[in-house]
């Protein structure tokens, strides 16, 4: 993709990953609309980087994503990139959990990481069609390849992102619609929850990483852990997901 005179919007965008990536296509002469569910999330960004655009908007549900849509085409029609970014992740014991009378609370996560990024790209693909240049970035994981045990949903859903993308970039392989999936390890960010990453990847690292892979044209970029695993024997990853699960379940037990 071109690197510049973009107008990008990036879901989840106001703070960890999707900020970092707000900072960068701001730095390289893009204008970045960020989406978020938590006002006062989006407007400390603001305050940041005054020069982002903000929306306020919970992507779990339907007529707040139509309603996105609508509203960036109205208001900025020159928009060419979408950056699916926003995602939850939660971890547990299957049982321990009250999948009967809390499901509601499981569920959001595959709203969040799924049928959200899912809706969009079908959403604004028509529309980036018509355009001479366009994007949709998905940023999926490395837990798409190596589940994380005891993140049993999130790994799963970002499995089905991957593959969505895989399709995605086979149908608008004859329009002008790049289709690139951006792999993260664990990166230093709340995610999960405060303090569950503090040992992941160096935020401004990892940004900077995928910035190096967009302007080298790769379509699926990953960064430190994430780049082996993208390649893995289903031996290796058999071996790499047992080495995970014994080193973390007693977190959930």
């Amino acid at each position: 993709m071109k690197l510049s005179g973009n107008t990008i919007l990036i879901t989840g965008g106001g703070s960890g990953i999707g900020l970092a990536f707000a900072e960068r296509f701001l730095k390289v002469g893009n204008k970045v609309i960020v989406s978020g569910r938590r006002e006062h999330v989006l407007q400390k960004a603001k305050e940041k980087f005054p020069d982002l655009i903000t929306r306020v908007s919970d992507l779990n549900i339907e007529s707040e994503r139509i309603a996105l849509l609508d509203w960036v085409t109205a208001n900025y029609p020159e928009v060419n990139v979408l950056v699916n970014n926003a995602g939850i992740q939660q971890r547990f014991n299957v049982l321990k959990t009250d999948a009967k009378n809390n499901w509601d609370y499981f569920n959001k996560e595959i709203t969040t990481n799924i049928e959200a990024p899912f809706h969009l790209s079908m959403l604004f693909a028509p529309y980036f069609a018509t355009k001479e240049e366009a994007t949709i970035i998905n940023v999926t994981s490395g837990l798409a390849f190596t589940p994380f045990a005891i993140a049993p949903i999130y790994s799963a859903t970002k499995a089905a992102l991957h593959s969505f993308t895989i399709s995605l970039r086979h149908q608008l392989s004859d329009t002008s619609v790049e289709v690139i999936e951006v792999v993260p390890p664990a990166v230093s960010t709340d995610l999960g929850g405060a303090g569950l990453h503090t040992h992941g990847e160096p935020l401004d690292a990892f940004a900077d990483g995928i910035f190096k892979g967009l302007e080298e044209g790769s379509k699926e970029i990953g960064y430190g852990t994430s780049v082996a695993r993208l390649r893995m024997s289903r031996n290796e990853v058999d071996e790499y997901v047992e080495n995970m699960y014994s080193a973390t379940k007693n977190s959930i037990e």
